[in-house]
Parts: C-alpha cells; structure tokens; sequence
C-alpha cells in the first residue's frame, strides 16, 4: 500500500489508531512537533495555532461535505453542527385541532351512526348504555390543546459505530 497523505482521513474498523495515524477525537497537537500538519489544517478544528491544533472530532458526528449544493444551506469547512436529540415543542408542530361533537342526550345504538354524535356513556348507577344518537340536543364541540411531556426525541440516522483516522505521516497533497 502506498503512502497516505498527510492529514488524509480513513475510517478504521478497530479501537486504537495505527503507527502513524491518530484517532479523530478532537484532540490538540502540539504545533512545533506536527508542522507539515498545521500547514494543511491551521485552527479549522480548534486550537490557539500559537502552540497547538486541534484534529477533527468524529464522536458522535456524521462526515459531511463542506460547500453548498443546489438548495442546501451553506456548511463551511470544520463546522460541526446537528443534535443527537430535540425536545419538540408545540411551534415544531404543524396546527391542527382534535375535535370532537357530542351530545347531552342519552344513547340510543351501541355502533356509529351516520350523521350522528356521540351521546351520553353510562347511566346514573355508571351502567354502560348505548354511546350514539341521531339526537342534536344542543351538541358541543370539544376541542383539545396540544399537550406534551417535553422529553428529547431521537434525532439520528440509524449507525454504525467505526474510528476515523488521521495520518499524521504521509506525502505532503499538492494542489494540481
């Protein structure tokens, strides 16, 4: 196999990085002992670049291109961005109403009518009676609110865990 270049990223099957590679957690680097790789990263994934870099992060992150295809907004290069979950709050939701007619007056089958309501459900002594009428005493409309427990949603593709790899050796990429 060929020499990588310097600062090429791969993705490895295994937990640790090999000889001559580091794993793409983040990390910094001291800039005097990793010069060759300051020059093609500088500070995009972090760091002072007075005294140190940092290398790309790809825990819990997905690759993506940098630039901005036909309708995407614009992704720069070292941008991390996304969440793993969201809380959906009543704005994320598009409007709508649960509504339902009913009426005052008492039962008088035990399935859906056409054109009918839903009438009264138990008697005095709460014995079931028959829940439907044709019946339009004074019918009521109950219209419910959006309501929530506010708990986070899961926001991410299904995954596959692997590392990614840095070289940190390697032929230094020309541009042409």
């Amino acid at each position: 196999m060929s020499d990588p270049f310097l600062g090429e990223i791969k993705m490895f099957g295994g937990n640790f990085a090999p000889r001559g590679y580091s794993l793409c957690n983040g990390q910094l680097m001291a800039l005097s002992q990793n010069t060759a790789l300051f020059a093609l990263l500088g500070t995009v994934y972090g760091g002072n670049g007075v005294s140190n870099f940092g290398l790309p992060n790809f825990q819990g992150r997905a690759p993506i291109h940098w630039g901005q295809g036909a309708g995407l907004q614009n992704v720069i290069l070292g941008e991390a961005a996304g969440l793993e979950a969201v809380t959906l709050l009543t704005s994320n939701i598009p409007p709508h109403i649960h509504s339902l007619t009913v009426s005052s007056a008492g039962g008088t089958s035990s399935t859906p009518l056409a054109n009918g309501y839903l009438g009264a459900a138990v008697d005095k002594d709460l014995n079931p009676i028959n829940l439907y009428t044709t019946t339009s005493t004074a019918p009521v409309n109950l219209n419910t609110s959006v309501t929530g427990g506010g708990l986070p949603v899961e926001n991410r593709s299904p995954y596959l865990a692997v590392s990614f790899i840095i070289a940190l050796m390697g032929e230094f990429p020309s541009r042409n």
